[in-house]
């Protein structure tokens, strides 16, 4: 039995999801097209000017909402394409302008509404189809249980291609709904799925789009990876002129007093050399900390993989670390996203222990199809959110650095759980 519900469920739940989109999603669609043609229409009115913006947003926010659904129902994944708006846009009348003007200008904007028309038309057709197929069976059931009578003054019931004005024919509908609930348990998820994939095409950026975006993103975490270097180098600078360096000196210093003072008073003499050397230890200490906080030597010597469980060694939380790595990275690119990857990891770590409040951490590195993966899970309170000047801030701008992306689920009393993922070559 429960496995028959296993089989059954998923194709249940995409007939279901069928039938949303159908329903939902035709209205909306019907809905936000009419207004936004009219809005548009209206602008030589002025009128336009202020409700083709709100009515656009409408659009898009509708957009967004089946891009997500395409991700979490069927796993098809449709980036955003719209321009940004320059963060000095004005208010005002002036700004209203402005901001209609630029959403007329986006290609993205018209696409949309191109799609608001497939979206009326074809989408809705093969969304109701993974619905009817899962749903019209239960048709047969109920006039092979005795509702054909019901008919049978009328003449044949027809379902489908079968007539039915008996209780054989009624039983012969049974088995063709049967057949057609087999089909449906087989094509409910796959045609959910071609919904979005016909939606992709339009919802999606188009290559120059796509292109355009790259170049901006690249150009945006070339600034970063600058502005993160400059500030590393400054840190250096500062660590090493406020702790080594001045500990050298001093023990230069007391080197030179030393030497006065040897054949004078060999007793201070000892004591100053003892101190000297307690110097030199301590100098020695803050440089391998600065150093592992450079490039960890555990990094470079053992790998990700055991760099991470050390890290997990010193917390103050249970932390279980399960690696999945096939070899280490061996070209300095590599090396230095396995660097990134590390101290992204470790501040993951340090925030759900400052501020999770959880009792358990699990971490997962696994890599495969050219991506290195990384998860960082807690029991905590969640309510984890990447935000301007958050820790999760800087480590979205350290992967950025290589291309890599950060998603963060942190719902409200948890669990939370933190997802890295970068390109990386591994041998």
């Amino acid at each position: 039995m429960n496995a028959l519900a296993t089989r059954v469920r998923p194709p249940m739940l995409a007939a279901g999801r069928g039938l949303v989109l159908s329903v939902y999603g035709l209205a909306v669609s019907i809905l936000l097209f009419v207004l936004a043609v009219l809005s548009i229409a209206f602008i030589l009115l002025g009128i336009g000017v202020f409700t083709t913006p709100l009515v656009l947003e409408g659009v898009r926010r509708h957009a967004n909402q089946r891009r997500a659904w395409a991700a979490d129902w069927s796993g098809v994944r449709i980036p955003v394409p719209y321009r940004p708006f320059p963060p000095d846009l004005r208010r005002g009348v002036t700004g209203q302008v402005e901001r209609t003007t630029l959403l007329l200008k986006d290609p993205a904007t018209w696409r949309d509404l191109q799609w608001l028309l497939v979206d009326m038309t074809v989408g809705p057709v093969v969304a109701i189809l993974a619905a009817s197929l899962m749903v019209y069976p239960v048709e047969g059931l109920i006039l092979a249980a005795g509702l054909w009578r019901a008919f049978q003054d009328a003449g044949p019931y027809w379902y489908g291609f079968v007539p039915v004005d008996s209780q054989a024919t009624a039983l012969a509908a049974l088995a063709l709904g049967a057949v057609i609930f087999a089909v449906g348990l087989k094509t409910a998820a796959p045609l959910l799925r071609l919904h979005f994939v016909i939606a992709r095409p339009l919802l999606a950026p188009t290559p120059e789009q796509a292109l355009a975006q790259r170049v901006d993103r690249l150009t945006e975490t070339r600034h970063e990876a600058v502005d993160t270097a400059a500030s590393e180098l400054r840190r250096i600078e500062r660590d090493l002129h406020d702790g080594a360096q001045a500990r050298l000196v001093a023990m230069g210093m007391n080197l030179g007093t030393i030497e006065a003072l040897i054949e004078k008073d060999p007793a201070q003499a000892k004591k100053m050399l003892a101190v000297a050397r307690e110097s030199s230890a301590e100098a020695l200490t803050e440089l391998r900390d600065l150093v592992r906080g450079i490039h960890p030597p555990v990094l470079a010597e053992r790998g990700l993989g055991d760099a991470v469980k050390a890290l997990a060694l010193r917390l103050p939380v249970t932390t279980e670390v399960t690696v999945e790595l096939p070899g280490r990275a061996e070209a300095a690119v590599e090396s230095a996203v396995e660097s990134a990857a590390y101290f992204a990891v470790s501040e993951v770590l340090t925030n759900a222990v400052k501020h999770a409040g959880g009792d358990r951490i699990w971490v997962d590195l696994h890599h495969g199809e050219g991506m290195l993966r990384i998860s960082v899970t807690d029991n905590g309170g969640g309510g984890a959110r990447i935000g301007s000047g958050s820790g999760l801030s800087g480590v979205e701008r350290r992967l950025g650095t290589f291309d890599g992306v950060l998603a963060v689920s942190s719902p409200a009393g948890g669990p939370t759980m933190v997802t890295m993922e970068l390109p990386c070559v591994l041998s």
